[in-house]
């Protein structure tokens, strides 16, 4: 009756056919759904843990109905942070079902909203990351209530660095709040009897320089950062600590091995342009493959024993692009090995540009654009702090942005992180660090000298829009790297693993194997295959540009599209870097090289015979695998099982593929 009272009036008034239609729709969804929502708890332990989402009443399901997950509660429909089809649910016709999602703590409560989305109501202008559309929230069915975390179980997201001081380590962590954090640490684990106060800090909405960093739907509430240093440690012993309060709760008790002057011995993992995953869908593309790459580098560290070693992340950290809670993912997900080595970091792309940067020459305008999604370096230069005291002003309100140029020894090699987003050029404050840093590195110390920054200085794949910036590296940077006999210098950006022949101006060197004179150049790899999986084409066709062909020339002695890091172990007689591939954890390439520069197999890799990208490394044969390799190979059977229920329990309840099972089907392009 109600129904037909409605319809009679409607008529009655002579509406327009539009006025009359919404209200038809309107009473169609209030008098035909009675969907209920409910959690199996209103309150999670600590990041990573799960909650499970019951919903029932779905009258005539479809495929488009999708569950909206908000933090915080209140936040209005269009501001999820991610979001889940119900389809993911294997009951999801009948009108009932559930999943199970692992959430970060984002410092507020979280809501679930269920909406209903029809084929009609797609917005072509409102894409997603990978161009898919995204979900409209014009009819809400219901609403959860909220859940939050649980009190008192102490910070989060810690995370460590070396200092400038050999008898330092810094922990940094994050907080709901500025009241004071300290940090206690011992060489017994239940004897920590050295306490550090933190310093805290923080930034605000308005320290975002664009959209979507500083907008509702990109902004949230980062939390406090806490930095302490703990001091006066004595040489490679190992150390027990623990962060947080009395009153606030302490965080679990963590462990980690001090720097070693005396030990000519030198271990580092190292790769490019990891990002993050996600147990859902969002507004940017997120990187499932991060997985696989903690999860072995997880397996090394645990071969190690008590031996020192740090991380390089060199560039295009999280991929946040102005999402904020993609920070808080990646420093979740990366807190069981960042919170055992040293994590060090140089700045990217993604991390940094923005149209107003500071410094942006008139040749730069296909090289920096919008890639740091509105952040301008802010997020990274206060979530991390480096050794050295670099920093360029950013022209707003903003704090300067930091971590730009540093150096630091480690065992036998001296290691060298530089700035591919700031002025490099002569005559700039990095430019003089770099001839500096290089001219005065004591060689009998450290006979080795690695050098690192985000965009490579060479690369074979179609990556034209950086070909200013190149050209300027290779005027500017490359003759200090040959003049000061820089070892290996190591690049990201380009999502994939290529390592070159001891090179100089694009010429390949003697390699003095057979007696012959050489020179000791430096040895590029690129090793930006870390997680993101936007790859590139090596090379298109002259005559069908949208055609790629695979031409590999004689100064590219091995790249594949393989996911992975590299190993790098050193003394003081040999460095040896090894790329280790996700997909079985062993090793595909390496390159050796002697104190004295000589590369002992700098030339076509086992694996590459040919010199022809179709020979996949999968089906390669003849695999090398170091003494290292083969002893991990045992610790990771008992690694393995351990971090899987790790990552089980975090991410693979719901995996973004509930985005393809909706018909979306993720693109990639040669977006780096």
């Amino acid at each position: 009756m109600l129904f037909f009272s409605i319809f009679h009036n409607t008529m009655t008034l002579s509406l327009k056919p539009i006025v009359f239609f919404f209200l038809l729709s309107t009473l169609f969804f209030s008098i035909t759904q009675q969907v209920s929502i409910s959690l199996n708890t209103t309150t999670l332990s600590k990041s990573g843990d799960s909650v499970l989402i019951q919903w029932s009443g779905v009258d005539n399901p479809s495929k488009l109905d999708w569950l909206g997950i908000y933090s915080p509660a209140s936040s209005e429909h269009r501001n999820f942070v991610g979001y889940v089809f119900l389809s993911k649910s294997p009951s999801w016709e009948s009108g009932s079902g559930s999943v199970s999602i692992p959430l970060v703590n984002l410092r507020s409560n979280y809501s679930f909203r269920i909406f209903r989305w029809t084929e009609a109501e797609i917005n072509p202008k409102k894409r997603d990351h990978d161009q898919n559309p995204l979900p409209g929230t014009k009819h809400l069915l219901a609403s959860s209530q909220e859940l939050g975390f649980q009190q008192g179980r102490g910070p989060e997201q810690i995370h460590l660095a070396y200092t400038d001081r050999e008898e330092e380590m810094r922990v940094m962590f994050v907080t709901e709040d500025g009241d004071e954090r300290r940090v206690r640490y011992g060489e017994r684990e239940g004897e920590l009897g050295y306490v550090a106060v933190a310093r805290v800090g923080r930034y605000e909405r308005e320290d975002m320089c664009d959209s979507p960093a500083n907008s509702s739907v990109g902004w949230r509430d980062p939390g406090f950062i806490h930095d302490g240093v703990m001091k006066n440690l004595k040489k490679g012993v190992k150390y027990y600590y623990q962060v947080g309060s009395d009153s606030k709760g302490w965080s679990a008790t963590h462990s980690f091995v001090s720097r070693n002057g005396d030990s000519d011995e030198t271990i580092a993992f190292m790769f490019g342009d990891m990002g993050t995953a996600a147990p859902y869908s969002t507004f940017i593309r997120t990187q499932d493959e991060s997985i696989s790459t903690i999860k072995w580098i997880l397996r090394d560290i645990e071969a190690l024993g008590d031996k020192p070693a740090f991380i390089s992340h060199i560039g295009d950290l999280s991929y946040a692009r102005g999402y904020s809670w993609i920070w808080d993912q990646f420093f979740n997900q990366i807190e069981p090995v960042a919170s055992k080595l040293p994590y060090h970091v140089c700045i990217g792309n993604h991390e940094y540009d923005w149209p107003q940067q500071p410094w942006k020459p008139d040749w730069s305008w296909s090289v920096y654009g919008k890639d740091g999604g509105g952040e301008c370096g802010v997020p990274y230069s206060l979530k991390f702090n480096m050794p050295g005291n670099s920093s360029e002003q950013t022209g707003t309100r903003a704090p300067a942005t930091r971590n730009l140029f540093y150096s630091f020894d480690m065992g036998s090699v001296h290691f060298v992180y530089i700035s591919t987003e700031t002025n490099f050029l002569p005559g700039s404050k990095q430019y003089e660090f770099i001839k500096r840093d290089l001219e005065f590195v004591n060689r009998t110390k450290t006979p080795f000298v690695v050098f690192q920054g985000h965009r490579p200085m060479y690369t074979t794949s179609n990556e034209i829009r950086d070909g200013p910036m190149r050209e300027r590296m290779q005027k500017h940077l490359e003759p200090l790297l040959v003049n000061n006999n820089v070892t290996l210098a190591l690049w990201g950006h380009v999502h994939r693993y290529e390592r070159f022949c001891p090179l100089n101006n694009f010429t390949c060197g003697s390699l003095g194997i057979a007696g012959e004179k050489w020179k000791a150049y430096p040895v590029h790899v690129v090793i930006g295959m870390a997680g993101q999986d936007w790859q590139p084409i090596w090379k298109p066709r002259d005559d069908h540009q949208d055609v790629p062909i695979f031409p590999q020339p004689i100064r590219s002695m091995y790249r594949g599209g393989e996911f992975g890091y590299t190993r790098l172990v050193a003394t003081k007689e040999k460095l040896t870097l090894s790329y280790i591939g996700n997909h079985d954890g062993i090793e595909h390439d390496k390159v050796e090289i002697l104190a004295s520069g000589q590369v002992l197999n700098g030339g076509v890799s086992t694996y590459n015979e040919h010199n022809d990208l179709n020979n996949d490394e999968t089906t390669r044969k003849g695999k090398v695998e170091s003494n290292f390799s083969v002893f991990v190979k045992g610790a990771s059977i008992l690694v393995l099982g351990a971090f899987i229920g790790y990552v089980l329990g975090f991410i693979s309840h719901v995996r973004k593929g509930n985005v393809a099972g909706n018909s979306w089907t993720p693109v990639k392009s040669e977006e780096t």
